[in-house]
């Protein structure tokens, strides 16, 4: 008897998580770790039953309940890119401390025909359910593109019949009755941006023509008021916002919470800043280290625990991640993927046609750096974009077996690299010592849940988010 190829992290004094790569998982002590470690285990014992039940121990009957849970947590590997992101254009009217977008005045509109020429590209990718997303900039300032290529897509699908979901990224701040209406009647979903209270939300993300808190709070009650009217509290039809953490969140998690809870948003998703971008250049200002975040991240998960007992409230980043531990599914999300998403998972389309690996290598192009460039709508197939240089590169360095801090990890079955990230912070798309602030916080949020979890009461309360 074997006990397979394992990961181990320590998690407490004396607590230890073990993990292999079908994605199952056990927390186990000390004297428990040494009898596996020395292959003394007792046949007849409860750690070898919990071996067995877990993928440690495979007899060859078992063997493909772990293929099986092998593939259920790594199902994108056996598909296409699902997610294709197109910049309507440059131009915003914020100017937000961490964002890469460009001025007001800035060129760089995307045209009707330039947009046409994306989705026939999209509708020619191979993957039967498909996710177009509308972005900026401020997408809703190129209105006449984004709503003639909305009825383009419908008409479009009439032919392919994809299983087709259509969002838009917007800052709501030039949204009015004509266009909310048009993109209820469409099934458009809207995610926009909030940071939390009032006094952070503008501090972060300055509006040049008033307060952008007042205006995206605003629509977004406005939205899920008449979305829940229309189709009955459906959680796919509600408006969803995304909160980026600075140095200035930091120290209000709670306040943060309650936001997204007087709005009856019903969950966060706490995101980590990273330093690429414009971002990189006024880190000082609005960045900090692994530590930091994680100590606003463990505050929050207990604040929201908390809140759990009398309601229910779901932390995101924590969701997708305890769907790997917990059931072994991929909740695909691009960015913990072994490879990532770059191509395969996810393309962007530049405003003016250019095709990147993702919407990341699209933002390093606004430096005159076109690393990440696969194509271009108006001369690339499919084909030429999935076997480019680029797509190859991202795939071997993000592929975590590749990596020398990452292939012992345990939660490498759970986790995944960002070459962008990489390439932005080190100059190399693998992962070194200079990238460690993404893996300190990936490991940092994975060891808080595992602790978490150790306990019945959180243990149930994490079930309850995948119920609902």
């Amino acid at each position: 008897m074997e006990v397979i190829n394992f990961y181990i992290e320590k998690i407490i004094k004396k607590k230890y998580f073990i993990s292999n790569d079908s994605g199952k998982n056990l927390v186990i002590d000390e004297l428990e770790l040494k009898k596996i470690i020395n292959k003394k285990i007792d046949t007849d014992g409860k750690l070898y039953k919990k071996l067995l039940n877990n993928n440690f121990i495979i007899v060859d009957k078992d063997i493909k309940n772990f293929i099986l849970d092998f593939k259920k947590l790594s199902k994108y590997r056996f598909s296409t890119t699902s997610l294709h992101i197109i910049v309507l254009t440059l131009k915003c009217n914020h100017f937000c401390r961490y964002c890469r977008a460009t001025g007001f005045n800035q060129d760089g509109t995307m045209t009707l025909a330039t947009a046409k020429k994306a989705i026939d590209f999209i509708f020619d990718t191979p993957n039967h359910s498909i996710t177009i997303e509308f972005q900026g900039g401020e997408a809703l300032l190129n209105w006449d593109v984004l709503k003639n290529s909305i009825d383009y897509i419908k008409e479009k699908n009439k032919k392919y019949k994809k299983d087709l979901q259509v969002a838009v990224v917007t800052n709501l701040s030039i949204m009015d009755d004509e266009k909310l209406k048009f993109m209820i009647k469409n099934n458009i979903s809207i995610c926009t941006s909030l940071d939390g209270p009032e006094f952070i939300h503008n501090k972060n993300r300055v509006y040049y023509n008033g307060s952008s808190y007042k205006k995206v709070v605003y629509w977004l009650k406005k939205i899920k008021f008449i979305t829940e009217k229309i189709n009955n509290n459906r959680k796919d039809s509600l408006p969803s916002a995304l909160m980026t953490t600075t140095k200035l969140s930091l120290k209000y998690p709670e306040k943060i919470i309650d936001e997204y809870r007087n709005l009856g948003l019903g969950g966060i998703f706490l995101r980590p800043l990273s330093p690429i971008g414009y971002a990189k250049g006024v880190w000082n200002d609005i960045g900090y280290n692994a530590n930091d975040f994680l100590n606003f991240y463990e505050k929050a998960i207990d604040y929201i625990l908390k809140i759990n007992k009398k309601e229910l409230f779901v932390e995101r980043n924590a969701a997708i991640k305890l769907k790997k531990i917990l059931f072994q599914e991929d909740p695909n999300y691009l960015d913990l993927r072994s490879p990532c998403g770059a191509s395969t998972g996810q393309l962007a389309y530049n405003y003016n046609g250019d095709i990147y690996t993702c919407d990341e290598g699209r933002m390093i192009a606004t430096s005159d750096d076109f690393s990440f460039k696969v194509g271009n709508v108006y001369s690339s197939r499919y084909f030429d974009v999935i076997t480019s240089k680029p797509t190859k590169s991202c795939i071997i360095s993000s592929c975590l077996d590749n990596n020398i801090n990452c292939y012992k990890c345990a939660f490498k079955p759970y986790c995944g690299i960002c070459p962008v990230f990489n390439y932005e912070v080190s100059g190399k798309t693998y992962s070194s010592i200079k990238t460690n602030y993404w893996c300190d916080i990936e490991k940092g949020i994975f060891k808080i849940l595992i602790n978490k979890l150790m306990k019945n009461e959180n243990y149930n309360i994490f079930l309850r988010w995948f119920d609902a």
